[in-house]
């Protein structure tokens, strides 16, 4: 759709906002989303002074390419195709980018759709419709914020919503796929590879632009197993069966296009292309982050024992982690701390809390991670983890005791290994039974390997979103020797999997308790 025939500026009428006397409630969802309860404002933001939209459509603009989009992100923009599909490298700029493009499609007065995107979680929901709204405002047009509208309060969907003068809307959603379910309309999915079930949300999500909507994929890759990656792999290797317009935007591409020069304008900085290429590249904690992050090539999860779809399936998104008196205030007060958002969905902690903590012990050069969760019925909850790197025994043993006299801690695993027997053996000293010392050899790594990642597919862990823990976790490695033994191994930067070693003694601890005879599942 070509930008002239969007907007009228040559002359701009006063134009009264759409404000709460007008409740969206009057609005349907779409005109077949009958079973559907309407929607329930919590909070309008009326943004006045705008362009009306009933008039002046059609007239001609001059849409400013070079000071607004670079030309990757003006050609999706301008293309108008059913389905689409934009694999992407970090930050470059392209939910924005498609923001845009949901204002384009909803504020006409022709606009026969409304806008339906969802998004990985609740807050990048949120970010997404506000780059919405400041679009909104760039082109100055009336519209209504509500900033949380329920949608089926017996399933808890619930969106933000930018209701446009024409009636038409945008709604965010986080990662719900049955939020789809009944619409009618134009179809974003934001960070697609990130989803949790990516079939499922297709599966729903395709039937909704029936009637004429358009379909649009936007994501970084996750995998070589990803739904997403099927799509693109189709598209270049089998002739593209289902008709997809694809957009590739690696990070190399973004800065031939002048994106630096952008990010320089925000930052402060002074940087050539070369330095921000060299830099971004140098922050990348391996080949592999760099790769699939900023240069549109998917990691093959067919080396990594623990796989990013097992990964995410386990993240929780307002999961955060404590300090150690965040914990001790929780613990005595039995508040729940452990989520950022509060939501009825999460499994809070219990009266009778059962903590159990794992430790993988270093002193130069490697962390010494601590890794401490919360069993809440058979599913463990991340708590707290300490990355201690050259720290004093005496430095690592305060931190270590004061978790263990706890009496919550119901047990704790520590890696004997080296420097760490001396440490082991102290601990199991003082503490008796609640410690059980590691040993790491070929056959006890094994045993842990393949009980993280057991808890991993049984989704039995709950853990933080967090950048370190996911590549330490994807860089363990199952190694056969040439006498045919097993053996784990692999690093990340400045980590030999120290975080993924104490996760798995912390689930070694829970699985296991001490008798008299000997370890007893």
């Amino acid at each position: 759709m070509p930008f002239s025939s969007l907007f009228g500026f040559m002359s701009k009428p006063p134009q009264a906002p759409i404000t709460s006397d007008a409740p969206p409630s009057q609005t349907p969802i779409a005109s077949d989303s009958l079973r559907c309860e309407p929607p329930q404002p919590v909070k309008s933001e009326p943004i006045g002074g705008y362009r009306n939209l009933s008039e002046a459509i059609g007239a001609e603009i001059d849409f400013p390419y070079d000071s607004w989009l670079l030309p990757t992100q003006a050609k999706w923009i301008e293309d108008p195709w059913h389905l689409r599909i934009w694999e992407k490298s970090r930050q470059v700029g392209a939910t924005r980018t498609d923001a845009l493009d949901s204002v384009l499609k909803a504020s006409p007065k022709e606009a026969r759709f409304d806008v339906w995107v969802t998004s990985r979680d609740d807050i990048q929901s949120r970010l997404y419709l506000e780059d919405c709204l400041d679009w909104a405002k760039i082109l100055h047009l009336a519209a209504t914020y509500e900033s949380v509208v329920l949608l089926d309060s017996k399933a808890n969907v619930s969106a933000h919503v930018l209701q446009f003068a024409n009636k038409r809307r945008i709604y965010c959603l986080s990662s719900n796929p049955n939020a789809l379910a009944g619409k009618r309309g134009h179809v974003k999915l934001d960070e697609f590879a990130l989803h949790e079930d990516q079939r499922l949300l297709y599966r729903i999500a395709k039937p909704v632009t029936q009637w004429g909507g358009t379909l649009s994929i936007i994501s970084t890759h996750r995998g070589i197993g990803t739904l997403f990656n099927e799509f693109i792999s189709d598209i270049r290797h089998k002739g593209n069966p289902m008709g997809w317009h694809l957009f590739t935007y690696p990070i190399q591409k973004a800065i031939e296009e002048g994106i630096v020069q952008r990010i320089n304008e925000k930052s402060g900085r002074n940087e050539t292309n070369e330095q921000f290429l060299a830099r971004t590249r140098k922050e990348c904690r391996d080949e592999e982050q760099w790769l699939q992050e900023y240069c549109c090539q998917p990691a093959d999860e067919s080396s990594a024992f623990i796989t990013h779809e097992m990964i995410t399936a386990c993240e929780d998104p307002h999961l955060r982690l404590l300090t150690f008196e965040e914990l001790v205030d929780s613990l005595s007060a039995g508040r729940d701390d452990f989520h950022v958002v509060p939501n009825q969905n999460h499994q809070h902690s219990t009266i009778n809390h059962q903590l159990y903590l794992g430790m993988d012990v270093a002193r130069i050069n490697n962390l010494c991670a601590i890794d401490l969760a919360e069993k809440t019925g058979d599913v463990f909850w991340d708590r707290m983890r300490l990355e201690l790197r050259d720290k004093s025994f005496s430095e690592i043993e305060f931190e270590l005791y004061r978790l263990l006299k706890l009496p919550q801690v119901k047990r704790a695993c520590i890696d004997a290994t080296g420097m760490g027997m001396q440490l082991a053996e102290r601990a199991r000293e003082r503490f008796g039974w609640k410690v059980e010392p590691i040993t790491f050899t070929p056959a006890v790594k094994e045993e842990l390997a393949f009980g993280l990642r057991r808890d991993f597919e049984d989704r039995k862990l709950r853990i933080v979103r967090d950048d370190k823990l996911r590549s330490d976790l994807r860089a363990l490695r199952k190694e056969v020797t040439s006498s045919g033994n097993i053996r784990f191994g692999g690093e990340a930067e400045n980590s030999h999997c120290d975080r993924t070693w104490a996760k798995a003694l912390r689930q070694h601890a829970a699985r296991y308790r001490r008798s008299a005879g000997g370890a007893v599942a």
